[in-house]
């Protein structure tokens, strides 16, 4: 899609759908007071009669296309009362989704009143477009001809050049990460998630890639990630990424990006009850967030040195398959008690985190679904953080912050180390407590998070959406995590 800043005045703008986003309540003033000139005052009255009262998300299309206006219809969009960054995102996604259902392949966004200095609006503005025009459809094979075509075009009337760009690189790799999330799990196993990230590689010099197979990983003794993958459909695949600058600004840093990639998860020998096994494609998201993120820090060109690391495999059912009771060893010689198959993600993550220290990362930051708890907790607007060295940790939530993907931070104590406790090995991987689900969890991966600054996101209730929260984003993969590395590798710069 191309993204554009031209300081052509809204009504003047040749495109399909001319988008004005207006605050509660509406003020004839600035631009918008000029365009309802342009539209005989058509738009005070709508105003007056209560048609439109800028409430968040609300939407009302005026016919274009006289002499005054060039755009054939106008949009516009209520951001809400006090809007910040998150409601001029989701306004965008709304004009862009009405953009769409007018079957328009140009859409221009006026700026001049929205509540935002011009760099933030600009970033917000085409976040929110190309989050919310969005579609995968790639398997449906009926009504092709009546789908609107994708947008063509974003302008952003006066808007910053620079954070245009930024936005649409950091963007687009948030929509390839929703692509390998919301492929089905028969189209995309762990061999298919390394090949995304040999295609990865290939495009951006500053990055190498090396795919391990599971033989490679028994040499590293990497029991647990293995432990999950003996009952794999699909052999097991460990996926690393070196993006490598010319010229870090920090010599002392390197970035530790770890991701989860179950590709489908059945909860092994425990099973899951069968509705939640619907969904269980979206396993990987840790992993598809880590991969893509890598992507647009070497397609900016940020000065700081990555390692990211994804686990992938299957957790299925087999006769092979690891066992309630089973001990394992873990790649740093500790040893864990199998209590239940389904907490299988931090057994791979346990392995990856501490792979991607021996390659020398010196701030880690993991990102999984991890616990359902979480979810129970949080919901789907924020991801839990916990880890270790507050200092890193509030670098992160800034991170969120800025970009638009929420963190909240959860207690990590170390009295949440009784319920590792095993009567047989170093550790248990799951506890029977029923306290603190995210918090136990994140306390067993610290025990593989080894020495320096440490991180975990547990997105279980941000990646992927049952149904819309209202925003930008409609069901599906949200691509959780993308925006808020790339904001976190520039912090670093």
């Amino acid at each position: 899609m191309r993204i554009t800043t031209p300081t052509t005045a809204p009504a003047r703008a040749a495109a399909d759908v001319l988008a004005v986003a207006v605050s509660k309540p509406p003020e004839l003033s600035g631009e918008l007071a000029d365009l309802d000139s342009a539209l005989g005052g058509r738009v005070e009255q709508i105003v007056r009669s209560g048609e439109f009262r800028g409430t968040r998300g609300q939407i009302v299309t005026l016919d274009g296309g006289s002499g005054a206006v060039r755009a054939r219809r106008v949009v516009l969009v209520g951001l809400g009362s006090r809007p910040g960054a998150d409601d001029v995102r989701a306004a965008a996604g709304a004009a862009a989704k009405a953009a769409l259902a007018a079957r328009a392949l140009t859409v221009a966004f006026a700026t001049g009143d929205i509540p935002l200095d011009p760099p933030t609006a600009t970033r917000c503005i085409v976040e929110g477009a190309l989050v919310g025009s969005y579609r995968f459809d790639r398997y449906r094979t009926t009504g092709a001809d009546e789908r609107p075509k994708p947008l063509r075009s974003v302008a952003v009337l006066g808007g910053d050049r620079a954070a245009a760009r930024r936005a649409s690189v950091v963007t687009a790799a948030l929509n390839r990460a929703r692509d390998l999330q919301n492929t089905p799990s028969n189209h995309l196993g762990p061999e298919q998630l390394a090949e995304r990230a040999r295609e990865i590689a290939a495009a951006h010099p500053t990055l190498k890639v090396e795919v391990r197979d599971e033989r490679w990983m028994r040499g590293k003794g990497m029991g647990a990630l293995l432990a999950v993958a003996q009952a794999n459909g699909a052999p097991a695949r460990l996926i690393g990424l070196r993006h490598t600058p010319s010229r870090p600004k920090r010599r002392d840093v390197v970035l530790g990006l770890v991701g989860k990639g179950v590709t489908f998860d059945s909860g092994g020998l425990s099973i899951k009850p069968a509705r939640s096994l619907v969904g269980m494609k979206y396993d990987m998201s840790g992993a598809a967030a880590v991969l893509e993120a890598t992507a647009a820090i070497a397609e900016l060109g940020l000065p700081v040195r990555v390692v990211t690391i994804a686990g992938a495999t299957e957790n299925l059912i087999d006769s092979r398959g690891f066992k309630v009771d089973d001990i394992i060893t873990a790649a740093n010689g500790k040893t864990i008690e199998i209590t239940n198959t389904d907490a299988e993600g931090r057994l791979v993550l346990a392995d990856c985190m501490h792979y991607a220290r021996m390659l020398g990362a010196t701030h880690l930051v993991d990102v999984a679904t991890l616990t359902g708890a979480v979810v129970v907790a949080l919901g789907d607007t924020h991801a839990g953080l916990m880890g270790r060295d507050q200092e890193w940790l509030d670098r992160v939530r800034d991170a969120g912050e800025r970009s638009g993907e929420h963190v909240w931070q959860l207690p990590l104590l170390e009295t949440h180390r009784r319920f590792l406790r095993s009567e047989y090995a170093d550790m248990v991987n799951s506890s029977s407590a029923g306290m603190a689900g995210p918090s136990y969890a994140a306390r067993f991966l610290q025990e593989f998070a080894g020495e320096g600054p440490w991180a975990h996101l547990d997105i279980a209730g941000t990646a992927d959406l049952a149904r819309t929260r209202g925003d930008e984003f409609p069901k599906g993969g949200t691509g959780f995590g993308v925006r808020l590395l790339v904001e976190l590798a520039e912090s670093l710069c």
